[in-house]
């Protein structure tokens, strides 16, 4: 038989056997003690042990699957927004798969969810609606769930779930010496220069609550004649992915451009001095994610040779995404 329980303070040893056995995608953070959980979980600020629900097989008395969910953020980034419900992850263990756990996982998430004032639940943890799994789970960002996990899309789509929203993963390898060309940089250069930033910039409670347990550098461009501000990115070191992939990966997350000064080959720039940075430092690939409906970004991605390697999608009742 199987029980369904709100997570306990003695349960992180038993998680990282099943996230080991369980989430082993590309996309997956290899967990080797339970300090990863309450690193990236229990430290939240919002965290309650009601996000976290167990299956627990009453034979074993051990965990065979949870679902985590929790809140995403109000329009202010400064605080939670109770109406919008998301589940961050259904897990269960491979030998109990195709037994309704998962199933039964996630109507138990969703009517919690529901019953703390949720009037719309979707599933998946995309930035910025991710309260949890950044640094577990999809690599430099939270991209929702990834297409190389192959399972949650039939799943999904049987239990009346369509796609709502969709990430594109790009890399770029560091391994081999970086040609990166544009007309406008010569011209750009003279008027903006590189600076680098031991420690980033951090703009909102939100950021502050899904990367404030990070080291991250601020890699920015800035006006030679006013001295301010022109675009900027963070960089972080994807340290535990990396022992997946088997190679030394950063990630760059929240590319910023001051908006009077977008399409001026700015954004390119800046992620050419980026992609140089990490190579100095020895990284072998560098990670950027963007939203499927930014056209620009996904442009700039391919204009410096990053490959899209992977996607991943938030799920909601109703129709497909056009």
């Amino acid at each position: 038989m199987i029980a369904y329980r709100a997570a306990r303070n003695t349960d992180p040893p038993a998680l990282v056997q099943l996230w080991n056995d369980a989430v082993a995608g590309r996309g997956a953070y290899p967990v080797r003690t339970p300090l990863a959980f309450e690193r990236w979980v229990f430290s939240k600020p919002y965290y309650t042990n009601g996000d976290l629900l167990l299956a627990i097989d009453d034979a074993t008395n051990k965990p065979v699957g949870f679902a985590l969910s929790g809140f995403a953020p109000n329009a202010e980034y400064a605080a939670l927004d109770k109406s919008h419900g998301v589940v961050c992850l259904v897990v269960v263990h491979p030998e109990q798969r195709r037994r309704g756990v998962g199933r039964e996982l996630l109507a138990r998430a969703e009517a919690d969810l529901r019953r703390r004032g949720a009037t719309r639940v979707t599933v998946g943890s995309m930035w910025p609606d991710s309260p949890y799994l950044f640094g577990l789970y999809g690599g430099s960002n939270s991209p929702g769930l990834l297409a190389t996990d192959g399972d949650y899309a039939p799943w999904l789509s049987a239990l009346g779930f369509a796609p709502a929203a969709t990430t594109l993963v790009f890399q770029k390898r560091l391994d081999s010496p970086l040609t990166i060309a544009d007309s406008r940089f010569n011209m750009l250069r003279r008027r903006y220069e590189a600076q680098t930033l031991k420690v980033a910039n951090v703009s909102h409670w939100w950021q502050d609550c899904q990367w404030g347990v990070l080291e991250p550098v601020e890699l920015r461009l800035f006006d030679k004649l006013t001295s301010m501000p022109a675009a900027r990115a963070i960089v972080w070191d994807l340290e535990g992915f990396a022992w997946r992939w088997n190679c030394p990966t950063a990630g760059i997350l929240d590319v910023q451009v001051r908006s009077d000064l977008r399409k001026l080959g700015l954004g390119k720039l800046l992620i050419s001095h980026v992609l140089r940075f990490l190579q100095d430092q020895f990284f072998a690939a560098a990670e950027l994610q963007v939203n499927a409906a930014d056209e620009a970004a996904i442009g700039m991605c391919q204009s410096l040779g990053m490959d899209e390697i992977d996607r991943g999608y938030t799920y909601e009742r109703g129709e497909p995404e056009a």
